[in-house]
C-alpha cells in the first residue's frame, strides 16, 4: 500500500459527515460558516486590481514583500508585542505548519485548550508530534492546576487561541499570567493565535496579547477575518529571529512564496478602518445570546463571531441532527473538542438568518 502511516492516522474531519448530512437539505438556515459574510472593501480590493495589471503576479520573496513585513511588524509593536521579525505566510494555517516544522521533533508535545479549532490537533499529529488537551469547561477559563497536570518533560508548546474558535473566548489577563508564568519555570514557547484580534465586543475588557507579557511567543494573524480576504491566503507570524528566519527557509520548500497581489493589497488593509463592521458583528453577537441564554446553558462570547451552547441532554452530535431536519445547519461541538456536549453557531450571517436560527433553536429546546 502507498499511503504514508502519517497520513492513515489522520481521521476525516467531523464536519465531513454533517456538511454530507446537510447536502439533504434544500436550502437550509447556514449558521455554520467560519468566515466572514462580507465582502473585502472597495480600497483594497482596488488595490490588489492595480497591482495585478501592474504586472506584480510573479513570485515574491520566501518571507513576503518587504514593505508588508515592515509594516505588519511596526502595527505589531503598537500593540506592545515584543517581535524581532515576521514572515508573511499563506494564511495562520500555513504559519501554524511552517512554525510547527520548525519546532516539533517526533514525540514532542504540544499544549491545546480544549475546546480548540481543528486544525491544531491534525497539524501536530501531521510532524509526528502529540497534542496534549486541557480541559477549559465549563466557562472556558484556563486553571493553573489543569494546565500543570498537562506538562511534561516533553512539552514544547503551548498554543493559545483568543479570541477562540469555537467558543467566542478571550482569555483574560490573568489567565494570559498564568501561562505565561509557566511557559517561563519550563522554558516553553508558547503560540498565540490571534487571527480573530480585532473581534473583541466588550469594551471594558482590556485586550492583552500574549506576545506583550513574554518573549518567546510566536504571534500568528492574518487578513481573512478582520477585512474578508479569506480567499485571498495571506497570514503573518512573528516572533523571535532565529525561528522566523527558519520559517522562511521553509517556507522555500513547502509554499515557495505566498499571493503577490494580496500582499500589496494587505498594506492598505492595515490601514483600512473596520471598526463599523465590528460594531455589526457586535449587534449580532448580542441577538444570538440574547435569544439562547434563557433556554440554553450558553457562556456569552466576548470575541471572533461564534457561540458556543451546550445542547440539551449533552449530546451535540444528536442535536444537530435534530437541528438539520428543522432546515438549520450548525456545527456539532465534537469536531473541536474530546466532548460531544455542546454545538457551535456561527453569527457571521444576516440578521434574519439568526433571526429565524433563534426560533427554531428555542423550539428545540
Amino acid at each position: 500500500m502507498w499511503i504514508s502511516e502519517r497520513v492513515l492516522n489522520i481521521r476525516p474531519s467531523g464536519v465531513r459527515k454533517i456538511f454530507d448530512l446537510a447536502k439533504r437539505v434544500k436550502d437550509p438556515i447556514d449558521l455554520s460558516i467560519g468566515e466572514p459574510d462580507f465582502d473585502i472593501p472597495e480600497p483594497i480590493k482596488n488595490e490588489g486590481i492595480t497591482w495585478i495589471k501592474a504586472g506584480f503576479n510573479k513570485y515574491t520573496p520566501s518571507g513576503g514583500i518587504p514593505e508588508l513585513r515592515e509594516k505588519v511588524l511596526y502595527h505589531l509593536k503598537q500593540k506592545g508585542i515584543k517581535c524581532e521579525d515576521v514572515i508573511i505566510t499563506a494564511g495562520v494555517t500555513g504559519g501554524l505548519l511552517l512554525a510547527l516544522m520548525v519546532i516539533i521533533n517526533p514525540g514532542d508535545e504540544v499544549i491545546i485548550p480544549d475546546p480548540y479549532f481543528v486544525l491544531y490537533e491534525y497539524q501536530v499529529l501531521l510532524l509526528g508530534g502529540k497534542p496534549v488537551f486541557v480541559d477549559t469547561y465549563p466557562d472556558f477559563r484556563i486553571r493553573e492546576d489543569r494546565l500543570r497536570d498537562a506538562i511534561t518533560d516533553k512539552t514544547k508548546i503551548i498554543l493559545i487561541n483568543s479570541p477562540n474558535n469555537p467558543t467566542g473566548k478571550v482569555t483574560s489577563k490573568e489567565e494570559l499570567e498564568i501561562i505565561v508564568k509557566v511557559a517561563k519555570e519550563k522554558n516553553i514557547l508558547i503560540f498565540s493565535d490571534d487571527i480573530y484580534d480585532r473581534f473583541v465586543y466588550d469594551k471594558e475588557k482590556e485586550r492583552i496579547y500574549t506576545g506583550s507579557l513574554y518573549e518567546h511567543v510566536l504571534t500568528f494573524g492574518g487578513f481573512s477575518k478582520t477585512w474578508g480576504m479569506t480567499g485571498w491566503r495571506l497570514g503573518y507570524c512573528a516572533g523571535p529571529k532565529n525561528i522566523i528566519e527558519y520559517m522562511v527557509t521553509m517556507q522555500q520548500y513547502v509554499f515557495s512564496s505566498v499571493n503577490s497581489f494580496a500582499q500589496k493589497a494587505a498594506i492598505v488593509a492595515l490601514d483600512f478602518n473596520m471598526d463599523h463592521m465590528i460594531n455589526a458583528y457586535r449587534k449580532k453577537r448580542d441577538l444570538i445570546y440574547e435569544g439562547l441564554k434563557d433556554k440554553y446553558n450558553v457562556v456569552k462570547p466576548e470575541g471572533a463571531y461564534f457561540i458556543f451552547p451546550e445542547a440539551p441532554h449533552g449530546d451535540g452530535d444528536a442535536f444537530v441532527e435534530k437541528a438539520l431536519q428543522k432546515n438549520l445547519f450548525i456545527i456539532p461541538g465534537s469536531v473541536f473538542s474530546n466532548k460531544k456536549t455542546n454545538f457551535r453557531i456561527s453569527f457571521a450571517s444576516t440578521e434574519e438568518n439568526l433571526i429565524k436560527g433563534i426560533e427554531i433553536l428555542r423550539k428545540l429546546a
